[in-house]
């Protein structure tokens, strides 16, 4: 239950509602209990039970006597004229009352625990997505996208629904059930202690159900994730599936999911709902006991309770069922939720092992030069780097070619550190790049891949991504040296043009340029070109290729790239194989060492 208490500490929050709920649900309880402890001495009245003459108002007082004095002396006051329905008639109208004040109390005690609860479910979806944003690209490497949906959508909700709206009870019925048994006890300690013997039994049964619950509803909030995963991969290649026929086996996969899904829900619904007619039969079975030996006792005459305290006290004690029966659904609520406590705690207390400095520099410009040291990396045990020492002078263009698998982006991706290096650093002017923060090091650098990541947004926003007071001649003049604004202008809105999911309106050449114009408007000293153009066809290539080149004047660039036509005028090309750099030097000079990279140029020619 350690993540049920992470994900209850959010309350802390909210602690002045949650004060104001139990203040009021105390005001409920003694509304509802004093409106059936009026009933006492009438109750004696009309089993013509002799009752003590009290003709002075008792002093307060924590006792069974008080109370039963206080009592017969208000209603005697009431029937001093002889009319015994008159004071029925008082009676009733002094529990219409106190019932009147018991609803408003509780709807007081729900209005306050709905900001709390609302509020402790904004919270957690803030933090997850927090998170999300934060955590380092290898924990997603590891992590399906589907399965992080399923987190912070169904297990947020069903956090919401099994455990929050159960926070009202918990914190309810315990007030609830100590106030009654402290009636009950002030009535009758003997059956009172009958209770306190029968109780624990069905605590123990309910308990155990609970427990049964939660492992079920961890398995079914695990399918789930599963089964979004796979929705995310089918409309991510539904043109794949498409193109290969392969709709009946995508269906039939969704399907055995689906009903593997279907068939865990369907145990927890199950037990869920076993919980409460459980508690209710067990509670009656402890009710029908006590009323059986408390009647012993009233019939016996061995007893100090009367016959009105007696069937008071059965009233009480069968009000008493009601939040027993409540808690203990709360209780299952909270134990099937608690599964979904966990699947979120495992992302909230995720390790982010990319960490800034506790005491950071500053780089405010880049300088002199970027430099690999003895950069080695590995992913999980597979060496991917190996030894690799390079500097990259200011303003030059270094370009990265290779076989796939070789190292190229993972040579790019240690620069902002989207990994940390395990051996070996990393400087820029210097600075090893673990001495700045994420932010500053990366406010350096302008990226563009070869996926074009955009967003459902308009094309302004797209451009202006992560950027602060831009104006729209600014977005225009990047467009314009991305080779751009012609056909933004073109579309329906202009800037305003919403591009759709991943840029899904525009060409794969447009997607590129407004990705380029992205990086412009950034105005970074380093960029990273990551097998830009190669996607592309001829003609966008040749508009892509043009902004390229405008992007790059004056930056210090990495280019990686298959086609070999598109970095021939590179400062220095590096070729990379197996992890290690293999040869280095222009284009020339590498066509005239007739090594790898002359067979990849051939075979690019040949092709």
């Amino acid at each position: 239950m350690n993540s049920l208490k992470k994900i209850l500490k959010y309350a802390l929050n909210y602690k002045k509602y949650a004060g104001l709920n139990i203040f009021f649900n105390i005001l409920q309880v003694l509304a509802e209990l004093s409106a059936m402890l009026l009933f006492i001495p009438f109750l004696n009245l009309l089993f013509n039970q002799e009752t003590e003459i009290v003709t002075q108002k008792p002093e307060f007082s924590l006792t069974k006597e008080y109370l039963t004095d206080y009592f017969n002396f208000s209603l005697q006051q009431l029937i001093k004229d002889g009319e015994p329905a008159k004071a029925l008639f008082y009676v009733c109208i002094g529990v219409g009352i106190l019932f009147l004040l018991k609803n408003i109390f509780r709807y007081l005690a729900m209005f306050f625990i709905a900001e709390l609860r609302t509020g402790i479910v904004k919270d957690l979806r803030n933090k997850i997505y927090h998170k999300m944003v934060d955590l380092p690209l290898s924990f997603y490497s590891e992590t399906k996208k589907g399965d992080m949906l399923s987190r912070i959508t169904s297990d947020v909700q069903e956090v919401e629904f099994s455990i929050l709206q159960s926070l009202e009870m918990i914190f309810r019925e315990p007030i609830n059930i100590v106030l009654s048994l402290t009636i009950l006890i002030t009535i009758s300690p003997e059956l009172t202690g009958v209770a306190f013997f029968l109780l624990p039994v069905t605590a123990f049964i309910i308990s155990r159900l609970g427990k049964s619950l939660k492992r079920t509803s961890t398995k079914a909030q695990a399918q789930i994730g599963t089964l979004l995963s796979n929705v995310e991969e089918s409309l991510g290649g539904l043109k794949i599936i498409k193109a290969f026929t392969a709709e009946d086996a995508s269906k039939e996969k969704f399907d055995k999911q689906n009903t593997r899904f279907k068939e865990l829900n369907l145990r927890v619904v199950r037990k869920k709902d076993l919980a409460s007619p459980l508690s209710e039969f067990l509670g009656t079975s402890v009710m029908v006991s006590i009323a059986y030996f408390g009647g012993t006792l009233v019939l016996g005459g061995d007893s100090e309770i009367n016959g009105g305290e007696f069937i008071t006290y059965i009233m009480i004690f069968a009000r008493l069922l009601n939040p027993i029966k409540a808690f203990s659904a709360a209780y299952a609520n909270v134990q099937k939720g608690a599964a979904s406590a966990d699947r979120i705690d495992v992302i909230i207390s995720a390790d982010d092992t990319i960490k800034d400095p506790k005491n950071p520099k500053t780089i405010n410009e880049f300088n002199t030069a970027i430099t690999y040291k003895n950069v080695n990396f590995s992913y999980e045990k597979e060496s991917v780097l190996q030894d690799i020492n390079i500097s990259i002078k200011k303003g030059k263009s270094i370009a990265l070619v290779g076989e796939s698998g070789g190292g190229k982006s993972t040579f790019a991706d240690l620069l902002p550190r989207f990994y940390d290096i395990a051996k070996g650093s990393i400087e820029i002017d210097g600075v090893n790049i673990k001495d700045l923060t994420l932010k500053n090091l990366r406010s350096l650098m302008g990226i563009v891949t070869q996926e074009s990541i955009l967003f459902n947004d308009s094309v302004f926003n797209n451009i202006a991504f992560g950027l602060k007071n831009i104006t729209e001649q600014q977005v225009i003049e990047a467009a314009k040296i991305a080779n751009a604004h012609q056909f933004i202008i073109d579309l329906e809105n202009g800037y305003k043009t919403n591009i759709g999911d991943r840029g899904g309106k525009l060409s794969g050449g447009q997607r590129q340029r407004i990705s380029i114009a992205r990086a412009v408007l950034k105005n970074p000293p380093i960029l990273i070109l990551d097998e830009a153009t190669s996607a592309l066809d001829t003609e966008s290539e040749k508009l892509v290729q043009d902004a390229l080149i405008n992007l790059m004047k004056n930056r210090t660039s990495i280019v990686i790239a298959h086609r070999l036509s598109t970095i021939q005028h590179s400062d220095e090309i590096i070729v990379l194989q197996k992890g290690q750099i293999v040869e280095r030097g222009t284009h020339t000079e590498l066509i005239n060492q007739a090594g790898v990279y002359k067979k990849l140029s051939d075979l690019q020619s040949f092709s």
